[in-house]
């Protein structure tokens, strides 16, 4: 295993991370033992970078990492998140002052350790500032209990403003980025990779299989049995991504590879990308992408997978995908009706 720094912060990590999404009761494998059993797979295999969040199966995730982890801990960089909601209380999600101390402690606990190695803002908090987020995560630098912090699912705008704000007021600044990142969906190679390639900040990025559609189990005119066609069925219905999927599945078998082998390695092609994450739910998909680790791909495949999906460009879009709130909520771009009649 070929370790990469993630950004600057001097920390070594595995190109292949693993990924903690599917690790809970509520979408993934409820079997707290089986996933501690994929937890000590993948980190035998030489993966030393885990991440999760509070909000997976609402802490569960937390938990079976925290227990995969008793006696393992310090050979692991350990990465989770928080913004989303955790009850229905308002004030139990963003990224206010009052929500990152409570959160952190809560993750902390269920995690069973006295540090999180990358602490990262789940989604974007528009009613909270920037600087009171950056402030209180850096209170969690300075405290110890936190070693670096990040954000995800930021467009690039929003991660300049951050580092903006950062050096103006002597906070700490984002050291990763979390972004989507797929053969399917390349739009943050346009803007996210080369300004995070150009201030120093490491990138692991989620969802390499195409959330799915890049397993070769999805095929134009079939029936697939994936489970997230079930969730999100206009996704997996999209005809521009089916058809770029059946060109893909023509060229890995051209190329002698499995289309997950072929989705990871082009994952950590790009030189802006530090890791990538595996979403592995059972031992079995594990082992499927333990036996790509090593390989890499030939700048005549990288050719013909850009003729495919142009650089910088997204066939669809990820379900999970940043919105803006200026164009998701309606009050911010209307004008009070009292203004619009006196116009």
């Amino acid at each position: 295993m070929q370790y990469r720094t993630l950004g600057r912060t001097g920390i070594q990590v595995s190109p292949y991370a693993l990924g903690a999404l599917m690790l809970g009761a509520t979408i993934g494998n409820a079997d707290h033992d089986d996933s501690i059993r994929l937890i000590h797979k993948a980190l035998d295999a030489g993966i030393n970078f885990i991440d999760t969040a509070d909000a997976y199966s609402q802490g569960a995730s937390e938990e079976v990492v925290g227990k995969a982890l008793k006696g393992r801990r310090d050979s692991v960089v350990l990465a989770t998140k928080f913004g989303r909601p955790m009850t229905d209380d308002p004030n139990h999600q963003g990224t206010s002052r009052r929500w990152i101390m409570t959160a952190v402690e809560d993750s902390l606990r269920r995690l069973q350790t006295d540090h999180i190695d990358l602490y990262q803002i789940h989604r974007l908090d528009p009613a909270t500032d920037m600087e009171e987020t950056l402030s209180a995560l850096s209170d969690l630098i300075h405290s110890g209990k936190v070693r670096a912090i990040g954000s995800a699912n930021t467009p690039a705008s929003h991660i300049v403003e951050a580092q903006w704000i950062a050096d103006r007021r002597g906070l700490e600044r984002f050291h990763t980025e979390q972004p989507g990142y797929s053969i399917l969906n390349r739009g943050i190679e346009s803007d996210v990779l080369p300004f995070a390639q150009r201030s120093g900040m490491g990138v692991v990025v989620w969802g390499p299989l195409g959330q799915g559609m890049l397993t070769g189990r999805v095929r134009k005119d079939q029936q697939t049995d994936v489970r997230r066609a079930r969730y999100f069925p206009t996704l997996f219905a999209d005809e521009r991504r089916l058809d770029a999927v059946e060109r893909l599945i023509a060229l890995a078998e051209e190329a002698g590879l499995s289309m997950p082998h072929l989705a990871m390695a082009f994952a950590i092609t790009h030189p802006g990308v530090t890791s990538a994450l595996l979403g592995a739910r059972t031992i079995e998909q594990l082992d499927d992408l333990l036996a790509g680790i090593d390989i890499r791909l030939s700048d005549e495949i990288l050719d013909r997978i850009d003729e495919i999906v142009p650089p910088g460009t997204d066939v669809g879009t990820l379900d999970q995908a940043y919105v803006a709130p200026a164009t998701r909520v309606p009050g911010l771009r209307r004008r009070p009706l009292a203004e619009r009649s006196a116009a």
